[in-house]
């Protein structure tokens, strides 16, 4: 069963995906409104509404009906500057925002976690990916997809060394491991939002491939 969401709250929108994700949003017909809260301002359109500043400053404020949120927010731990100011952003900020995002009206959260994400894993990076999945799943969201891309091709306004040397060999790796490309990653969440299915739904980089072609 599919659903036609017309108010979407939307984190992230000037990364790599969460930019693809934005123009597909706006392209939408059954989309009338896009708030998308961002630290720098964004093109004009006439269903998008966009608060410029520090998301963690601006969720309080942001109002009016959501139907579905995306969270598309991420950095590094290079990018963040410590692993507590990765862990701050990764964590803490996605799960305020998914918070804000029920106090809106949201019964469907849509957020991009990583491929072997888990609270006990060795690797920091997807610890931290997974505990912040666990924090998600705490809050019992009607409808919850976790979508979990392995490494994100496309090009960045700033680029990711270890992306960039890690990207042609990602595109050769077979099943879950191999690489995706950030519009296929846009097209696969925007296709997960329109389904119903209650309760959570985990969805591993191979099938966001599909869904995205």
């Amino acid at each position: 069963m599919y659903l036609t969401p017309q108010h979407i709250l939307l984190a992230g929108a000037t990364g790599l995906t969460g930019e693809h994700l934005l123009d597909r949003l706006l392209s939408e017909p059954t989309v009338s409104r896009v708030l998308a809260p961002s630290r720098r301002p964004l093109a004009e359109h006439s269903h998008l509404e966009n608060p410029v500043g520090e998301l963690a400053t601006l969720l309080p404020r942001l109002q009016g009906r959501v139907d579905i949120a995306f969270c598309c927010l991420g950095t590094t731990i290079k990018q963040a500057g410590s692993e507590s100011a990765f862990h701050a952003v990764d964590h803490d900020l996605v799960v305020a925002f998914a918070a804000r995002a029920r106090e809106l009206g949201a019964r469907h959260l849509v957020v991009i976690s990583a491929i072997d994400a888990a609270p006990d894993a060795s690797l920091f990076y997807s610890r931290v990916k997974g505990e912040m999945e666990q924090s998600l799943r705490a809050q019992q969201w009607p409808q919850l997809t976790l979508a979990r891309p392995s490494l994100l091709l496309g090009n960045r306004p700033e680029p990711r060394l270890a992306e960039q040397l890690a990207g042609p060999l990602s595109r050769l790796i077979p099943g879950k491991y191999h690489g995706i490309e950030a519009h296929h990653l846009a097209r696969a969440l925007w296709r997960l939002a329109l389904e119903e299915q209650d309760g959570v739904r985990v969805v591993e980089s191979d099938e966001l491939r599909r869904l995205g072609k």
